[in-house]
């Protein structure tokens, strides 16, 4: 597939002798959004972890913008693209809002984190960050310190970070996860908004933000893919409703 984003052949990963990701293999193309779903312990996490370098595999290769990153460690597949938000909030929750995006900026060009140097007081950094911060409706917010915030607009900044990495692909662990209803909605109206953009990889167990959101969708069962397609392929998918969706996709 010329155009795939990220390519993953037969990923394997064993934890003694329990097998968490058992030779996946699956395509992301380029500006589509494709969620990852299943139960918990499925291997939904340990996939992502392999795909951003966090845990090497033990089989197969991740393939990323025509690059075979399988060897990369996690800031140099950074430095090429890849981003992720986690499924726990990771912000420094002492600094103001937009100092947590402007330092991610620093990163992303190579500078060393100036914690003492209070990277926001740069205008180049300030006005990306202030940016990103507008793409995910937090400016008006951007000199409370990040403690302060909701866990859904914590949510909100942490993907603002990300998006300050500028990425070809954007990996969302959960970001539904702890979010009230009010709050989801609102990050799948900025997720909706920044969809095209880049290729994303959405983890979520929140069916009707997965259904609202996806471009295509790939079931994760006992480490292996049960079933990859469409929306409306999955949704009727016989094994996949007995797997894992029961009778409905709320």
């Amino acid at each position: 597939m010329a155009d795939a984003v990220l390519r993953i052949e037969g990923l394997t990963k064993n934890f003694g002798g329990l097998r968490v990701t058992d030779e996946v293999t699956l395509k992301v193309r380029a500006g589509e959004l494709h969620a990852v779903i299943g139960p918990n312990g499925a291997g939904k996490t340990t996939l992502i972890d392999q795909i951003c370098g966090a845990i090497g595999p033990d089989a197969g290769r991740i393939v990323f913008c025509n690059e075979d990153v399988t060897r990369l460690p996690v800031e140099r597949r950074a430095q090429r693209g890849l981003a992720r938000s986690f499924q726990i909030t990771s912000i420094l929750p002492g600094f103001p809002v937009i100092e947590n995006v402007a330092l991610a900026v620093q990163a992303r060009s190579g500078s060393s984190f100036r914690l003492f140097g209070r990277a926001s007081a740069e205008d180049d950094l300030n006005a990306e960050a202030l940016a990103a911060l507008t793409q995910v409706g937090l400016a008006h917010r951007a000199g409370v310190a990040a403690g302060e915030l909701s866990h859904g607009e914590k949510r909100a900044l942490e993907l603002a970070i990300a998006l300050a990495m500028r990425p070809k692909l954007l990996l969302l662990d959960e970001p539904m996860a702890g979010s009230g209803r009010e709050e989801s909605v609102r990050l799948v109206t900025v997720l909706q908004s920044l969809k095209g953009r880049f290729a994303m990889v959405l983890v979520e167990h929140d069916m009707e933000a997965v259904f609202a959101l996806a471009d295509r969708i790939s079931v994760l069962i006992h480490g292996r893919i049960l079933a990859s397609g469409t929306p409306g392929e999955v949704r009727a998918d016989p094994e996949v409703v007995a797997a894992y969706l029961g009778g409905g996709t709320g």
